[in-house]
């Protein structure tokens, strides 16, 4: 059996982020915590947030490391983009061949050995502002 012993400054800090976060994993691990402090099993509560034992196990042990600090998702998880800082490359193309996307990926795949699809490239084009 494993729990996560808090202080009272502790409990109200989750509660009061279980109650009016906007993140919903915050909610949900603040939630988690305080089950456990009442002594509830690693089974019960995987159980109840359809999660393994060992993400369980994974929440109790970032919290003993970081606290507060560790209900939230890190930054950096996701795709990350292939095409980042290639910007000026890609907007010069643009203006070189028309706006023409098929000709921009066949520079890329040559140059760049970047394989990517038209609508990857429309999506980056689009967040990049070009």
């Amino acid at each position: 059996m494993r729990y996560v012993i808090l202080k009272q400054e502790e409990i109200d800090t989750l509660e009061k982020f279980q109650k009016d976060s906007d993140n919903n994993t915050v909610r949900r691990r603040s939630q988690c915590l305080l089950l456990s402090h009442q002594k509830r099993t690693i089974s019960d509560l995987s159980d109840l947030f359809s999660v393994t034992r060992r993400t369980i196990e994974r929440w109790l042990d970032s919290w003993n490391e970081d606290g507060v600090n560790s209900l939230a998702i890190k930054p950096g998880r996701g795709v990350k983009l292939r095409l980042e800082g290639l910007e000026e490359v890609i907007s010069i193309q643009l203006e070189k061949h028309n706006r023409n996307l098929k000709n921009v990926l066949t520079y890329l795949k040559k140059h760049h050995d970047i394989t990517i699809c038209k609508r990857t490239l429309q999506n980056f084009l689009k967040g990049a502002g070009l």
